[in-house]
């Protein structure tokens, strides 16, 4: 049984868990560890069964504790050259990773790493580099796309193929607009290296999932620009102007910044 779990989603940190019955892995490890530690034992799953990290990219809220966790469990990490190369000199990251733990990723080319099978492919962000990743395990496809800027054609391909998918909806256009942040931000996140509106979101869903889906995360949620349920009210609209009804023709949920979400069991 594959499952699961959220241990953080937004710039205070992001970290996501996948795991069969043998073998477990982590997309990006921006918390801490020693919660990242606690959360794990209140879920009953051994650190000791993540056998890989994933980093989409090399932002601090990405990548925080990724030397400390590779080296204290001796875990291969797995990125592009761009993103290895830019967590080595993000200045936020005290523990770098070792040499020998750094493995390579090439985007849209798919790679065997135990009970999974995953493929990076580009997320315009504005990083050194940024990717998201198709998993697949047991017969499901699992697709992650965090810190996203716009929708290309390749994500559109990624959404049709998945049967779960994590996708951003960072900001309401209209909160941001009219919050403090100062303009040069506000236009970077609304710049197409920045981060998805809500509106974007619900279009990129209606107009390119497929039967297959099954269940849907809104994550990377701003706390200043952004609330769970105007997320998830924004996307259900625009679904049920497509007539896709969350709830029946799939299951639509929201991740919570600094809390893990409940263990998922994909089928």
């Amino acid at each position: 049984m594959l499952k699961f779990i959220s241990f953080g989603s937004g710039s205070s940190g992001n970290c996501y868990y996948l795991g069969t019955a043998t073998d477990g892995l982590m997309i990006d490890i921006g918390v801490g560890l020693r919660t990242l530690k606690k959360n794990c034992r209140d879920y009953g799953i051994q650190l000791s069964s993540v056998h890989r990290l994933l980093i989409t990219h090399d932002h601090a809220d990405h990548i925080k504790s990724v030397g400390s966790f590779s080296y204290e469990y001796k875990v291969p990490v797995y990125a592009t050259p761009l993103v290895h190369n830019g967590i080595d000199h993000n200045y936020c990251i005290q523990r770098k990773v070792a040499d020998e733990m750094k493995m390579m990723l090439e985007v849209n080319k798919p790679m065997v790493l135990g009970d999974f099978t995953v493929e990076a492919f580009p997320v315009p962000h504005d990083a050194s580099e940024n990717v998201g990743y198709e998993i697949q395990a047991e017969g499901v496809t699992f697709v992650i796309i965090t810190d996203v800027g716009s929708i290309t054609d390749d994500i559109k391909v990624r959404i049709e193929r998945a049967n779960y998918l994590v996708i951003e909806a960072n900001h309401d256009v209209e909160m941001l607009m009219s919050g403090p942040y100062p303009e040069y931000l506000k236009k970077r996140i609304l710049s197409g290296s920045g981060h998805l509106s809500n509106e974007d979101c619900g279009k990129a869903l209606a107009e390119n999932m497929t039967e297959g889906l099954r269940h849907v995360w809104l994550c990377h949620l701003s706390e200043e620009n952004n609330h769970p349920e105007l997320a998830r009210k924004t996307v259900e609209t625009i679904l049920r102007s497509y007539g896709i009804i969350p709830g029946k023709d799939m299951e639509l949920e929201v991740l919570r910044r600094q809390m893990p979400s409940e263990v998922y069991e994909l089928t």
